[in-house]
């Protein structure tokens, strides 16, 4: 079982460097797991685990834009920073457009790369919780029958009980016995809150 933990994945060929940013972000409490190779870390790489991933551009075989646009493919979205000695600005483009965290060429200092890193985990324990809610919600919905379902959406737009209860050629006390059904069953107090939560859970 994956830790809980969040881990940095770093991946380059030299094994110095590897070793070198291993020592590097260690210093700051965090996890970290080496590949020399993007087939290497695309073989052990588990997206339930929490993180991010270091990578650099020019790798023998497979690159590190060609790491990213691969797991990109896959549905992956762990945040990464590219780091590269041969940088410029095309290839920054292309990183960003490819969904990249961060981009930074050599030589860098340290604490630029830490505190990247340490904003791309934070970034990720953030879309990781969004997306916690948003399936807890989604679960929360699906026990709705049709009707609280058909009522839970009309009151979303705003709609008032005696409306949704013409539109639906039932009752306002039958509307209003639902109404409070759907407020329980999604554990919410209000209707606002109902469409807070399902803003943030499209959102996630």
């Amino acid at each position: 079982m994956d830790s809980v933990k969040p881990v940095v994945f770093v991946v380059d060929d030299d094994e110095a460097i590897c070793r070198s940013l291993c020592l590097l972000i260690e210093d700051i409490g965090l996890e970290v797991r080496t590949y020399n190779s993007a087939p290497e870390f695309l073989d052990a790489y588990a997206p339930s685990q929490p993180g991010c991933l270091v990578l650099d551009v020019r790798m023998s075989g497979m690159s590190g834009l060609e790491l990213q646009a691969k797991l990109k493919t896959l549905g992956h979205g762990v945040p990464t920073i590219i780091i590269t000695g041969h940088g410029d600005v095309p290839m920054a483009v292309e990183a960003m457009k490819s969904g990249a965290f961060d981009f930074i060429e050599k030589p860098f200092r340290d604490q630029v790369l830490l505190d990247s890193i340490q904003k791309a985990v934070a970034f990720d324990g953030q879309k990781r919780a969004a997306k916690a809610q948003s399936l807890d919600f989604q679960a929360r919905i699906d026990l709705l029958t049709q009707r609280e379902q058909e009522i839970m959406d009309l009151l979303m737009l705003g709609k008032a009980n005696k409306v949704i209860a013409y539109e639906l050629d039932i009752s306002p006390k039958t509307v209003d016995f639902h109404r409070a059904n759907i407020l329980s069953k999604v554990g919410v107090n209000s209707v606002v809150d109902l469409v807070r939560l399902a803003h943030r859970a499209r959102c996630a």
